[in-house]
C-alpha cells in the first residue's frame, strides 16, 4: 500500500505557494482565509483536457499502432495484476479533500462556502466515476489520511455503495454551485452535464452487465440522467451551434480560437499562445502512423438523403472517392476527404498539398480531419480552444436515456438528435424508423429507434473520447475482437485518390522492386505515381496488406487478440498493491494475481 499512502499524504494542486511553506502551516495559518484562496486552490484542480489523436484509438472506430492498455491485454496469453498495474493513484484525492475539510476556514458566506463546498464534491464524484469505471469496487475516503491512519488498509467498498456516494456528492454540487462562474470554471451547468453523462454510463452499464448482478437498480441511474439533462435544457441557456452552413458549422466546433460566445459549449478549456498554448497537438493527429480511422466507421454514416449506406448496391466495394459521395456532410468533416487540400504538413511525409495518404504510413487509408489544424500559423494552431463539454452532448444522453426508459417519442426525437441532423441538413429521424441490418450485427437485441441515437452519437461525437466507454456500457466489448479494416481496392494497379479521375498510386506485386524515381510512371498531370508492394497480412515483401492478398479491404493487424468477457470489462489492483494491503483482495470478474 506504499502507492496509496504515499500519494494520500501529497499534494500538489498550487505549487508556487505549496512550496513557499509547510503545507499544514499553510492550510491552518495562511490559506483558506478568504475566498480569493478558495478560487485559487479550485483553479489548480481544474481538468485541462486537450484535442489529441488518442481519444478512441483502439477502438473499433480508430485503430492503432500505439501502445494501447485493451490491445495488449487482448493480446497476452496471461495478462495479471503484475503486469496491468496502472490506475491505482490516489493523490488528486487528496487535493479534492484537502479542500473540502478546509473549505470552512474560509472567512465567508455560508453560500460561498457551499459553492466551493459542490466544487470540491463534483471533483471527487468525477474522480471517483473514473475508479469505479476500472476497478469496480473501491475503497472509499471522503477525508484526508495521515500515514498512520488504519484507513490506508481498508477494505474496498462495493460499487453501488461507492456509485451512492458519487451521486450524492453529484446532487450537492448540483444544488450549491453557482449558475454563473468565470469563463472555463464549473458551473452548475458543468455539473448537471458530468452527473448525466455518468448517471447514462451508470445505468446502461447495470442494466447490460448481468455480471454486477444490480440490473435491477438500472433504473434509478437512468432517471436521474434524464433529469439532469431536463434541468440543462429547460434553463434554455444552450443551444445547438447553427448558423446555416451545414458544410462547415460543425467541424469549426473543433478548430476555433475563440469559443467564448459559442452557444453550444458548457465548458470550455480556453488556450491563448504565450499564455497557455494547447501544444502542437496536430502534427500527432496528422503524422506518419498512429491516427488509423476505420472502415467501419465510414459505413455508420448515413447517405445525404437518410438511407443505410449498406442499403447502397455494391456498399462493400466502394473506392475512397466514392465513399464519400451524398453522405452525411460530418462525415467530410472528421475525415480527409478526396482533393482535400493539407496546408499544415507538420510530421506527415508527402507534405503540403492535395491530400494523397501514404497507405503503409497510415495502414487504413483513413485520416482524422476533426480538430486538426489545417493551418502554418502557430498563433492559431497554438491558440485553438477545446469544447470539454457540448450541449450536443447532452442532447443525445438525453435521448438514449428516454429510449433505455421506454419514453422516447417523436417530440424527444426533434428536441435532441433531429436538432444535431439540422445543422447538418440531415432528414429527421423518425419512430416507428426500419433497422439497419449494419447496425444490428453490433448491437443484437436493439430496438431500432436506438440503434439510430447509438449510431448518431458516434457520428457526432468521434474522436472526442466516447466511443470505449460506450463499448463498455453497452456490454459490447467482442466488437473490439475484429480487426480494423481500410480502403478496398478491387485489384493491383492505378488508383485515384483525389477525385479528380487522374491515378495516384499504383500497387505491385510484392514479388517485384519499386522502379527508381527516375524510372517510375508518371500520371497525367507529370507526377510520378507512387508505388506500393502489395500482398497478404503475412507477406513479409508487403507494404501494404489486402484482405485477399491482390484484392480487397486494406487489412490493419494481423489479430486484435480476444477480448474475455467479464474480465476484460475491468482492471486488478495492481499486485504491488495487494502485498502492501491484502484487504484489498478478492480481485474481481476472473483477474489474477
Amino acid at each position: 500500500m506504499a502507492v496509496l499512502a504515499l500519494s494520500l499524504i501529497l499534494t500538489s494542486c498550487n505549487d508556487d505557494f505549496m512550496e513557499r511553506e509547510p503545507k499544514t502551516e499553510i492550510g491552518e495559518t495562511s490559506f483558506f482565509n478568504t475566498e480569493k484562496d478558495l478560487k485559487m486552490y479550485c483553479f489548480g484542480l481544474l481538468d485541462t483536457p486537450s484535442y489529441s489523436y488518442t481519444e478512441d484509438a483502439g477502438t473499433d472506430m480508430q485503430a492503432t499502432t500505439d501502445n494501447v492498455e485493451i490491445k495488449n491485454i487482448m493480446t497476452s496469453t496471461n495478462p495479471t495484476s503484475t503486469t496491468i498495474s496502472a490506475g491505482w493513484t490516489w493523490k488528486r484525492l487528496y487535493d479534492i479533500n484537502y479542500l473540502l475539510q478546509n473549505v470552512d476556514r474560509a472567512q465567508v458566506s455560508d453560500e460561498i462556502k457551499a459553492n466551493y463546498r459542490g466544487i470540491g464534491q463534483y471533483y471527487r464524484a468525477k474522480f471517483y466515476m473514473d475508479k469505479v469505471k476500472r476497478f469496480s469496487d473501491v475503497p472509499w475516503y471522503d477525508k484526508t489520511l495521515s500515514t498512520d491512519d488504519p484507513d490506508l488498509y481498508k477494505k474496498r467498498s462495493s460499487r453501488d455503495s461507492i456509485v451512492m456516494h458519487i451521486f450524492d456528492d453529484y446532487q450537492y454540487a448540483a444544488d450549491h454551485v453557482k449558475e454563473s462562474q468565470e469563463d472555463g470554471n464549473i458551473n452548475k451547468w458543468v455539473v448537471l452535464a458530468m452527473m448525466a453523462r455518468h448517471a447514462l454510463y451508470e445505468g446502461t452499464y447495470r442494466k447490460y452487465h448481468p455480471e454486477l448482478e444490480l440490473q435491477s437498480t438500472a433504473t434509478t441511474y437512468l432517471k436521474i440522467a434524464a433529469q439532469a439533462c431536463e434541468k440543462i435544457i429547460s434553463s434554455g441557456k444552450y443551444k445547438i451551434y447553427n448558423t446555416g452552413h451545414p458544410n462547415s458549422d460543425y467541424a469549426s466546433l473543433f478548430n476555433n480560437t475563440d469559443l467564448s460566445s459559442n452557444p453550444e459549449m458548457i465548458l470550455v478549456h480556453y488556450y491563448e499562445k504565450n499564455v497557455a498554448s494547447n501544444g502542437i497537438w496536430g502534427a500527432y493527429m496528422f503524422g506518419n502512423y498512429i491516427p488509423c480511422p476505420t472502415k467501419k466507421l465510414v459505413q455508420t454514416y448515413l447517405m445525404a438523403d437518410g438511407s443505410y449506406y449498406d442499403n447502397q448496391a455494391g456498399y462493400q466495394t466502394r473506392q475512397f472517392v466514392d465513399e464519400f459521395k451524398d453522405r452525411d456532410p460530418r462525415m467530410s468533416q472528421t475525415l480527409a476527404y478526396p482533393g482535400w487540400e493539407l496546408k499544415a504538413s507538420m510530421s506527415y511525409a508527402p507534405g503540403q498539398g492535395i491530400y494523397v495518404q501514404t497507405l503503409n504510413k497510415n495502414f487504413s487509408g483513413y485520416h482524422q480531419l476533426k480538430g486538426f489544424p489545417n493551418s502554418k500559423d502557430d498563433d492559431y494552431y497554438l491558440s485553438i480552444d477545446y469544447p470539454a463539454i457540448r450541449y450536443a452532448e447532452v442532447l443525445l444522453t438525453y435521448a438514449e436515456t428516454k429510449a433505455e426508459l421506454g419514453e422516447l417519442n417523436q417530440q424527444v426525437l426533434d428536441e435532441t438528435v433531429n436538432v444535431l441532423r439540422d445543422r447538418v441538413g440531415m432528414p429527421h429521424l423518425k419512430m416507428g424508423v426500419a433497422a439497419d441490418p449494419f447496425m444490428q450485427k453490433q448491437f443484437p437485441g436493439i430496438s431500432p429507434e436506438l440503434l439510430e441515437i447509438r449510431r448518431e452519437r458516434c457520428v457526432e461525437l468521434a474522436f472526442e473520447g466516447f466511443r470505449y466507454d460506450d463499448l463498455m456500457r453497452w456490454h459490447a466489448g467482442k466488437l473490439l475482437d475484429e480487426v480494423p479494416e481500410g480502403l478496398f481496392f478491387p485489384s493491383l494497379g492505378r488508383f485515384d485518390l483525389t477525385g479528380d479521375g487522374i491515378p495516384d498510386i499504383i500497387l505491385i506485386p510484392s514479388s517485384e522492386q519499386i522502379p527508381a524515381e527516375a524510372d517510375k510512371e508518371k500520371n497525367a498531370n507529370g507526377v510520378s505515381l507512387v508505388y506500393y508492394r502489395t500482398g497478404s497480412i503475412d507477406d513479409p515483401n508487403a507494404t501494404v496488406y489486402l484482405k485477399n492478398g491482390t484484392s480487397g479491404d486494406i487489412v490493419t493487424a494481423k489479430t486484435m487478440g480476444t477480448f474475455t468477457e467479464p474480465r476484460d470489462y475491468y482492471r486488478p489492483v495492481p499486485r504491488n498493491e495487494i502485498d502492501l494491503n491484502p484487504n484489498l483482495l478478492p480481485q474481481l470478474f476472473g483477474w489474477t494475481d
